[in-house]
């Protein structure tokens, strides 16, 4: 009998890849509060590949203990291993000592307020090739901001509920309800803006039975805003003396992004009624949409105890802050999707080469400024970051 013939057989190979690591340092800006992994997200993020490093106590501010990270994968480590890692996310503006700390040529992800804000750290980003992407900056496929979207819409709905507590208060507030009740007219809700975060405070303010009105120039947003919502809303131009009249009786008011900057002025302002609750959600909320009132952050103060130790009329910004648990949520499920891009294009370098939505949130690309705004800041001119591209 013959013996068998050995035969040549396919074999499977695999080439191996070093993982990349996501580096959570704690934020030390009290002003934000957002934090952008739950232990949920940072458990995806490991299963599809990745290392994720926090530093200890990082999530204290959404109240997420150690413990509930280590359990998905995380690693808890020193905050100078966590700004060594190859990507680091920390979304408010960084310190020229951190970023000095972060390993040469990583990526940073932030937001562009942020990371535009200050002269010295950008030099330091420059210095050490760091390749900084706003993540509000970030567009799809289609043309849409999901990490600035879905900021704008808890914004939105967050400045509702604290207005209905505090026009609730019967101490600090009026002791009222935004919505009526039978036999009782309803509380007026004014919103400047007919965007995201207007619709997402409209819808809220509807829910609980409150009379609402849109004011914007843009008609076509109005329009969008109007087909949304429905017809029980009230949306109208900015024309100055049907807008006084709407202030005169408005009880909440709250300005989102428009095309143009809006601002209430201190004679505009003298027309609201006493104890008036206000709102700015530009992202650069500063409250420069109110120049005449007292900006109160709710990343620093609880809206209750503002209200009860501030004199005069006062505005609310950063209304997101106060919901950073929900607003990690949110942020989590987004970065999922941003980070999978990365992963698809072996490395964050050739995702910039394959996805235009981000090089359009791309602010500085290994020692060069590419983004306007910030080269406004150093006083100097951006580079398009497709003329680096082609040439890498």
């Amino acid at each position: 009998m013959n013996a068998p013939t050995p035969v040549e057989q396919p074999c499977e190979t695999m080439t191996s890849r070093r993982s990349l690591t996501i580096g959570l340092p704690t934020c030390c800006d009290p002003a934000e509060r957002r934090f952008p992994l739950t232990p949920e997200g940072a458990g995806r993020l490991i299963g599809r590949g990745f290392r994720v490093r926090m530093q200890e106590g990082a999530a204290a501010s959404i109240h997420y203990h150690d413990a509930s990270y280590v359990r998905a994968g995380v690693e808890i480590v020193s905050r100078k291993e966590a700004l060594g890692c190859d990507i680091v996310i920390h979304p408010a503006a960084m310190s020229p000592a951190d970023i000095t700390a972060m390993r040469r040529g990583a990526m940073l992800l932030t937001m562009l307020r942020s990371a535009a804000s200050d002269a010295m750290s950008i030099r330091q980003l420059l210095a050490r090739h760091i390749l900084a992407i706003a993540l509000d900056l970030v567009e799809d496929s289609e043309g849409n901001t999901p990490f600035a979207d879905i900021l704008a819409e808890i914004d939105g709905r967050a400045s509702v509920a604290i207005a209905s507590s505090l026009l609730a208060d019967a101490r600090r507030g009026k002791g009222i309800l935004l919505g009526g009740v039978a036999g009782i007219v309803p509380c007026e809700t004014l919103i400047i803006g007919s965007g995201i975060a207007a619709c997402a405070a409209a819808l809220s303010v509807m829910g609980l039975g409150s009379t609402v009105r849109i004011f914007d120039n843009d008609v076509y947003s109005l329009r969008r805003a109007s087909r949304q919502l429905g017809g029980s809303v009230i949306t109208s131009s900015l024309h100055p003396r049907t807008l006084e009249g709407a202030l005169r009786s408005a009880d909440v008011v709250i300005v989102t992004p428009t095309r143009e900057k809006f601002a209430l002025h201190a004679d505009t302002v003298a027309l609201m009624k006493k104890g008036v609750v206000t709102f700015d959600l530009n992202p650069d909320a500063d409250g420069s949409a109110f120049p005449s009132m007292f900006p109160v952050d709710l990343a620093m103060a609880s809206a209750v105890e503002a209200s009860g130790r501030i004199d005069g009329r006062i505005c609310f910004v950063h209304a997101g802050n106060a919901v950073a648990r929900t607003a990690a949520m949110a942020l989590s499920n987004t970065l999922l999707t941003f980070m999978e891009s990365i992963v698809g294009c072996e490395g964050p370098a050739n995702a910039l080469k394959l996805h235009p939505g981000m090089q359009k949130a791309t602010l500085t690309f290994f020692g060069k400024i590419v983004n306007p705004r910030v080269a406004a800041t150093m006083r100097t001119r951006s580079v398009d970051i497709a003329i680096y591209l082609t040439l890498s």
